[in-house]
């Protein structure tokens, strides 16, 4: 795939690690959008396939009391809009309310039943850690989806007799390679990808969102400025931008199996 990375740091080599098929989970509606659809942009132009699965509906989104009672429908299609321009079309909901989202076991497990079914190369999740330099990246719902995804990857995902109705139901364990975390602290970030092609497609899939962006010129302009510090941390050319990401390596030619 496009891309680049701090190869002291990352684990992921985009140059020998090769990507088939990707899993993104967000907790609402335009979450993976701004963390992550110039990477997603990338990966499908370059064949890959790429689903998304939004545990909440996003039904506490939103600005405007009119849009109360259609804000469920309003913001689906706004997200299936988004993922159509970064060639995203499969998209699953887990239907938890807005706020209320909790690392649960009725949660973890439909995260492994998800995981089992597409059995991708990565996982794409929000992170676990609450990022103190900018506390509205970790909105509570965010630190969820992060800590469900992560005890759901290990051990349940790859062990046969946790939640074994799924077994029963035919999703059998699968050891998953890769976990990516987006939207964390800086300082966990270890691995950039070069999105300057993507830019633009990348704020459009943003700007669909309409009902959650009551100044648009400063999203865009902050959106902007991200990407290119990314790429200035990254070691990239001036002018460049790039996605930051805390790359996880779960399961890989040295892991040492054991639950």
């Amino acid at each position: 795939m496009t891309g680049s990375t701090t190869k002291a740091q990352s684990p992921f080599n985009p140059d020998t690690h090769r990507i088939g098929r990707v899993l993104c989970f967000a907790a609402h509606p335009d979450d993976i959008d701004f963390g992550a659809a110039g990477t997603i942009a990338a990966w499908t132009a370059a064949g890959v396939q790429v689903s998304y699965c939004i545990m909440t509906d996003g039904d506490a989104g939103g600005f405007d009391p009119a849009h109360r009672a259609d804000i469920i429908a309003m913001r689906d299609a706004e997200q299936r809009r988004a993922a159509d321009l970064v060639g995203v079309t499969d998209i699953h909901y887990l239907h938890q309310r807005d706020g209320y989202l909790e690392p649960s076991h009725e949660v973890m497990k439909d995260v492994v039943r998800l995981i089992r079914q597409l059995r991708p190369d990565v996982v794409l999740s929000m992170h676990p850690e609450r990022n103190w330099q900018r506390i509205q990246k970790s909105h509570p719902d965010h630190l969820a989806v992060g800590e469900a995804v992560t005890r759901a990857v290990y051990p349940a995902l790859e062990n046969p007799f946790a939640y074994p109705e799924l077994a029963e139901a035919g999703l059998e364990a699968y050891k998953l390679p890769w976990l990516w975390f987006y939207a964390g602290p800086e300082e966990r970030e270890n691995h950039f990808v070069d999105v300057t092609a993507h830019v633009e497609a990348k704020l459009a899939a943003i700007h669909v969102h309409v009902s959650q962006h009551p100044d648009v010129a400063a999203m865009e302009a902050t959106v902007r400025k991200g990407m290119l510090l990314n790429a200035a941390r990254a070691g990239l050319a001036g002018g460049r931008s790039a996605e930051a990401f805390h790359v996880v390596a779960v399961n890989g030619p040295g892991t040492i199996a054991g639950f």
